[in-house]
């Protein structure tokens, strides 16, 4: 036996339609998911262990650019015990960002604000990250403390490799793995690109929102696991952290069946490593109160010679 720690999910929206919208909703494609997730939802979702750890806290994350969006999420991390940190958004690109980010600190459950995103994906500037006005936003978060969630798309990562370059003191996080093209099948590109990004140390990565890159009815965890493998292989697993993009993973499959994808997953790695995906490096990027810690037998059993389809 040995002391582990509890699992940390760290991605996952939540919304509340009646007091706030969601736009992008809308869309028919995603039907699925337009009604209110709170935090009981996920708890009562969220059921699935990993490695014999089950859910002890979770980073919650943006998903409008709207400076109140931020602010309800906070509010709700001070009240809510499940959650341990939050991602939210300012508009880097204000000559107010920095009294922004003071006012968001200084109102209720300021302290739980961790880590700025913006939804690069969606800008067509090839080069948003690198825009004057942008990188002034980012020196304001980096000058507080904060950490940056890089959110693009694959196409884009060239993006992400500069602004690991030219912030070297900027704690980075790269949101769903870069959404390499797994439907596509076609993963030379994004693997090269991830892997000059992995190059930098101060640069981490969330295992998450790997199921819906890939074909939403039909993905097995076999389509995921040469992305898996080139994550292991160039960020290394205490570079790694768990993330379930609830509820948008309702779209392909939910929260059990990601997590246990990732369970299948971590068959024959070290428990240290198992530490770190699922807790470690989460804790210590979003500094993270510590989970207890259980007891739960060690060392996980090696891989079957022939995995069975999943």
């Amino acid at each position: 036996m040995t002391a582990t720690p509890a699992l940390v999910d760290a991605h996952h929206h939540l919304w509340d339609l009646d007091r706030r919208p969601q736009p992008w909703l809308d869309d028919p494609d995603v039907a699925v998911i337009r009604r209110t997730f709170s935090p009981g939802d996920l708890r009562s979702t969220a059921t699935q262990p990993i490695a014999g750890r089950r859910l002890h806290s979770t980073v919650v994350v943006q998903c409008v650019a709207d400076v109140p969006e931020t602010e309800d999420l906070l509010a709700l991390a001070a009240r809510e015990p499940l959650i341990g940190a939050v991602v939210g958004w300012a508009d880097l690109t204000s000559p107010a960002i920095g009294d922004v980010l003071d006012g968001l600190r200084a109102g209720p459950g300021g302290t739980y604000l961790r880590s700025l995103r913006h939804l690069v994906q969606g800008e067509t500037d090839p080069g948003w990250l690198q825009r004057p006005d942008v990188e002034r936003g980012l020196a304001a978060v980096r000058d507080r403390g904060l950490c940056y969630d890089v959110l693009v798309r694959s196409h884009q990562l060239d993006q992400a490799i500069r602004l690991a370059e030219r912030f070297p003191d900027l704690p980075q996080v790269l949101d769903h793995a870069g959404k390499p093209p797994i439907a596509a099948r076609d993963l030379a590109d994004w693997e090269r690109q991830v892997r000059r990004l992995a190059g930098h140390p101060h640069v981490v990565c969330k295992v998450s929102g790997l199921i819906t890159e890939a074909d939403h009815d039909s993905w097995t965890t076999a389509g995921i696991r040469p992305v898996w493998d080139v994550l292991v292989d160039s960020f290394g697993p205490d570079r790694l952290m768990f993330g379930s993009d609830w509820p948008v993973a309702n779209l392909a499959g939910g929260w059990n069946r990601w997590a246990a994808t990732v369970d299948e997953l971590l068959v024959g790695c070290a428990e240290n490593e198992i530490r770190s995906v699922l807790a470690g490096t989460a804790t210590a990027f979003y500094r993270l109160a510590p989970a207890p810690e259980s007891d739960v037998p060690s060392p996980r059993p090696s891989p079957p010679a022939a995995p069975p389809p999943s």
